[in-house]
């Protein structure tokens, strides 16, 4: 059965991506951006970013994760070290960010190389997630195929009743955070007639050079 799609058409006119208006450094850009997706009232996640990881079978895959902090150098989430990405990850230490916030009519597309932050780094933020959130750490071997649903309810109940009198619940030694280092940055605002705007970020020799991408 055919589904035509050919209707499904929107006029981007909400904003501009001229050289002039931007800074050369990226990281300030994207943090430009990130704060009025935050600020919309009709985004509900500006975190919510994509990350294509190549597994061993030589597919890559996406899927969406939240980015739990801005650094300098690059962009943290958090995740099971045993899951499918963890290993994609270790096997590829590369991938590719994507946010795309259509109420603003913009996306950026991060090319990154990924490796683990501290454990004590993972810690001081493990000990921040509600507690709830931590049992769910402990009771998921994410990726693992599960015969229920009902047995994943079974395993929280277990790590409930584990810790039960733990005030302080320990940060399993398989979970933890992946920093996403950049080396490319490309900034997409959507424009009148398809004829959108694109920027690109490179860095040469610890700079970032800028270069405008036809639509």
């Amino acid at each position: 059965m055919k589904t035509e799609l050919h209707d499904l058409r929107k006029n981007y006119q909400k904003s501009e991506l001229i050289e002039s208006d931007v800074t050369n450094n990226p990281f300030l850009l994207f943090k430009e951006w990130f704060e009025m997706a935050k600020e919309h009232p009709k985004i509900e996640e500006a975190n919510a970013m994509s990350i294509a990881t190549l597994g061993s079978d030589g597919f890559p895959k996406n899927r969406i994760v939240l980015l739990k902090e801005i650094l300098d150098n690059g962009f943290v989430f958090y995740t099971n070290y045993e899951s499918e990405k963890s290993k994609a990850i270790k096997n590829y230490q590369k991938g590719c960010l994507h946010f795309f916030w259509p109420a603003l009519e913009k996306q950026i597309i991060i090319k990154v190389t990924i490796s683990k932050v501290s454990k004590e780094h993972s810690e001081n933020y493990f000990k921040k997630r509600p507690r709830e959130s931590q049992l769910g750490a402990w009771a998921s071997e994410q990726s693992s195929q599960i015969a229920s649903r009902e047995h994943l309810e079974y395993k929280l109940k277990t790590v409930r009743e584990r810790f039960e009198n733990t005030s302080k619940i320990p940060m399993p030694e398989f979970w933890g955070g992946f920093i996403c280092k950049p080396y490319s940055f490309e900034f997409w605002q959507g424009r009148p007639n398809r004829l959108h705007d694109r920027l690109l970020f490179e860095q040469v020799d610890s700079i970032w050079e800028m270069k405008r991408l036809q639509p």
